[in-house]
């Protein structure tokens, strides 16, 4: 081959996969789509990947199902650690073809969703979070990540989600979610969507945190009015 050729052919090689490279990734964010009533979410960090389809007028919630990710080319391949759904359909693993165009995210979930993503906001408190224990702390045992059964809770450019399942059994307990704000040892969710009652959806909740080492305590009153004190510990991976 001549050398003329040869640089031709790296040149095209390296346009090529640089191409497929950047074709086969997704911005991390918060993802929107909404048909007639019902919205489509999708929270996303470099390895977790989240779903959840509600109903706001008259509020609904439908379904949600999360776990760890992976992309081969264009299909994201996702291994459950929470379905909803998972006594009437036994979904572990989901495998998504996806495109993206822009702040455009594409899923293939039975048939082709397009999703928006929501801007970025930065907030304290950002990340992922799990339920350790009761406070104060006292040297108690602690759930955390270690065991199967685990309660997540998911913040990301201002929208919250809990989730509470069983990793060993895919037992799913309940969810709930909508907006945050969190700043300046205040943290205030807007309820948008809650399995185990929908009447909770639009109340307001506010709390007082604080951040201890990897520890969020997390004081106030539930939507029951009952007063709680949480240790959410942060997640490493």
């Amino acid at each position: 081959m001549k050398t003329v050729d040869k640089v031709t052919f790296l040149l095209f090689f390296l346009i090529c996969t640089g191409t497929q490279t950047m074709y086969a990734q997704i911005t991390p964010g918060v993802y929107f789509s909404k048909v007639k009533k019902t919205v489509h979410e999708v929270k996303l960090t470099d390895n977790y990947f989240t779903y959840t389809t509600y109903d706001k007028s008259p509020a609904k919630f439908i379904k949600t199902v999360g776990g760890f990710y992976h992309i081969e080319d264009n299909l994201m391949e996702v291994l459950l650690e929470f379905n909803s759904n998972y006594t009437q359909d036994s979904v572990r693993q989901l495998r998504l073809p996806f495109e993206t165009r822009g702040n455009i995210l594409v899923l293939d979930m039975k048939s082709k969703m397009e999703l928006k993503q929501a801007p970025k906001s930065n907030q304290d408190l950002d990340g992922q979070w799990m339920f350790g224990t009761r406070g104060p702390d006292q040297g108690q045992e602690r759930r955390g990540d270690s065991k199967a059964r685990k309660t997540l809770k998911f913040l990301q450019d201002g929208r919250f989600q809990w989730i509470a399942y069983n990793t060993e059994t895919m037992m799913f307990s309940g969810t709930g979610g909508g907006s945050f704000i969190s700043k300046n040892g205040v943290y205030q969710e807007n309820i948008e969507f809650f399995s185990k009652d929908d009447s909770r959806v639009g109340a307001e909740l506010i709390f007082e945190y604080n951040i201890q080492g990897d520890d969020w305590h997390h004081q106030g009153k539930n939507s029951k009015g009952e007063p709680m004190y949480e240790i959410w510990v942060k997640r490493k991976r």
